[in-house]
């Protein structure tokens, strides 16, 4: 009777182990193979299946010879990973799904019905959250940067993410996807664009600097790499991940209430307030990845109308936004191992060959000193730039509303990263998201930018006309006509700014998806109807110009107000679920707690007993 009694007690232990490792696997959406599955003891009638360490072995089993799969192994023959189908149900969360997707319809309607009004309600919610909340922005990208290099240099830095002991994406693809999304078509549709302007107007800091002069190259750049550079990247890539993925080894879902776990518990997996949270970080990201879409129609149009002269109209614009949708839902289709990644490398490749080309057919050695005198300036000027608070009305078209656009995308961008993250060091993340990108991204913002700014000193009003006459699209389009090879160099351009943009679609269709999903892999459905509203949304609003994107691209700042409070306890949860994996990975020593009251001064024998073990070493 013990006999049978000790065996199913064993039994029992063993279910609940394969279920909760059932339940880990599913909140990282992991493959069946990447979490070990209990081992049920074996049965009187029946001799245990021998195990091997080998994937490939052809194991014995009850019924014959079996050799394990593709899903089962978790890799094909050539070792590319492979996603086996997902053991629960996909359930999708019709609240956030349906609220946020009603909320952009009812913007689109207004925007057509009533632009004016619209534009001015957006304004000045937009100059309120700026002028209220700008500042608490500025702290919180300082501080998370702070925090997470910290972590990074710390014994913590090695602690490893996801539950898996070795990453599950190679390290070119991974950063690829991190660049390619992170970057987007801002990373164009800005680059030549914003050190020209800081060239022509210098920042009120950096107001004592004549404009267009030599001098004022190096500032110009170190004020762009402020917006761009090792803040807007921290707060996209770090601190938000790995809490997001320490949810998800304790079963929680990747959505954006996951981060408010550690202070309200399980509650926030059911409640009101963790689908408000979902609600409002879908819609900021909507917001901010809507306006690049239709940004791009305007400024591939504007680009193909001066390059090879078709008419920049309407139809031009909607069928630039048409074929970028559908390139981003056939890549959101095929799922993060496929399109998203191939996406991302041929986005990496083009944008090398771009660089190389503007280094080549520009001038390198101006380029190379700018960048250095440039990247010097900022890390000299590094937190007084970043806290600078001279000009509110300055500010809040720059730096405040780079830092809420940034901010805005936080949430959801740490469901993307704690995917594609899984098996990396804390070390390896912090430094691959907010060290690494930024500096190649201010190297990026020197090649455009760098050009601009000297071509514009050869021949003034060359580029800073355009610039002002048309905005942003025209800088990067203008800079590339004064090259050799100028029109195919600007064709090359504008297809990279678009597979730019599509990646970021596809990435973000995949993250919005996953936030209106309660538990599993989003459904392709879910994916597909998110890719297809936001291209929707910025082909609507490019009717009424340039304003109707404008105002959507705004309401991201708004919602930075709900996401800066979400993002602001991660200063401190952060370290603390650092620290908790540390002590379960044997990284760090776990505390021991201390015997005897905390007031006394000197410890009786008896406490010092108690806190000695019999080899006399103390615990």
């Amino acid at each position: 009777m013990a006999r049978v009694r000790s065996a199913a007690t064993v039994d029992a232990s063993a279910l609940r182990e394969h279920e909760r490792a059932a339940t880990l696997r599913d909140g990282l959406h992991l493959p069946a193979t990447d979490w070990p599955t209990a081992r049920m003891p074996p049965s009187s009638t029946s001799s245990p299946t021998p195990r091997s360490d080998d994937p490939d072995d052809i194991r014995a089993t009850p019924r014959g010879r079996h050799r394990p799969t593709a899903a089962e192994r978790g890799t094909d023959r050539r070792g590319r990973a492979v996603t086996a189908p997902a053991t629960r149900s996909r359930s999708t969360d019709v609240a956030v799904l349906g609220i946020a997707g009603g909320l952009l319809t009812a913007f689109v309607i207004a925007a057509l019905i009533v632009p004016v009004a619209t534009d001015d309600g957006v304004t000045v919610a937009f100059d309120l959250a700026a002028r209220w909340f700008g500042p608490l922005w500025q702290v919180l990208l300082f501080a998370t940067f702070v925090v997470a290099v910290g972590l990074a240099c710390s014994r913590y830095g090695a602690v490893r993410l996801g539950g898996r002991s070795e990453p599950e994406i190679a390290r070119f693809k991974w950063i690829a996807m991190i660049m390619s999304t992170l970057l987007a078509g801002g990373g164009v549709f800005f680059a030549a664009g914003e050190p020209l302007q800081h060239f022509v107007s210098p920042s009120p800091y950096y107001d004592h600097v004549a404009p267009g002069s030599p001098d004022a190259v190096a500032p110009a750049l170190a004020q762009s790499f402020t917006h761009w550079g090792f803040l807007a990247w921290a707060v996209l890539g770090s601190l938000g991940a790995i809490v997001m993925m320490r949810g998800a080894e304790k079963g929680l879902p990747l959505r954006p209430r996951t981060l408010l776990h550690p202070i309200l518990g399980e509650k926030v997996r059911h409640s009101r307030l963790g689908t408000a949270v979902d609600i409002v970080t879908v819609l900021a990201v909507v917001a901010g990845t809507v306006g690049p879409i239709g940004f791009l129609g305007l400024q591939v149009s504007y680009g193909l109308s001066r390059l090879i002269g078709t008419p920049d109209t309407y139809p031009v614009q909607l069928a630039v936004i048409l074929g970028l949708t559908a390139v981003a839902v056939v890549s959101v289709l095929t799922g993060i191992d496929r399109g998203i990644q191939l996406l991302s490398r041929i986005n990496i490749w083009m944008a090398l060959g771009v660089l190389a080309a503007f280094l080549v057919l520009g001038s390198a050695g101006f380029l190379i000193d700018a960048f250095l005198g440039g990247f010097g300036l900022y890390l000299r000027d590094f937190a007084p730039l970043a806290l600078y608070r001279g000009d509110e009305a300055w500010l809040g078209s720059w730096t405040v509303f780079f830092f809420g656009w940034f901010l805005g995308y936080g949430p959801l961008m740490s469901i993307f990263v704690a995917r594609i993250s899984r098996g990396r060091r804390v070390r390896d993340l912090i430094v691959c998201t907010s060290i690494v990108p930024p500096v190649a991204t201010a190297v990026w913002f020197t090649a455009f930018g760098g050009t601009s700014m000297f071509l514009e000193q050869n021949a003034p009003g060359a580029l800073s006309g355009p610039l002002e006459s048309t905005g942003m699209a025209a800088a990067v389009v203008s800079a590339a006509e004064q090259l050799p090879l100028g029109s195919l160099l600007g064709i090359v351009l504008l297809l990279l700014t678009c597979t730019f943009v599509a990646t970021t679609t596809d990435s973000m269709s995949y993250a919005i998806a996953a936030a209106s999903t309660t538990r599993g892999e989003p459904a392709r459905g879910t994916r597909v109807f998110w890719g297809l509203l936001m291209g929707a949304a910025a082909a609507v609003l490019i009717v009424v110009g340039d304003g109707g994107i404008t105002a959507l691209q705004n309401v991201i700042v708004i919602t930075a107000v709900p996401a800066g409070f979400l993002m602001l306890p991660l200063l401190w949860i952060a370290p603390r679920v650092v620290r908790e994996m540390g002590v379960e990975q044997g990284v760090v020593p776990a505390e021991q707690p201390s015997s005897g009251p905390p007031s006394s001064e000197q410890p009786s024998s008896a406490t010092r007993d108690a806190e000695t073990e019999p080899s006399g070493q103390p615990t």
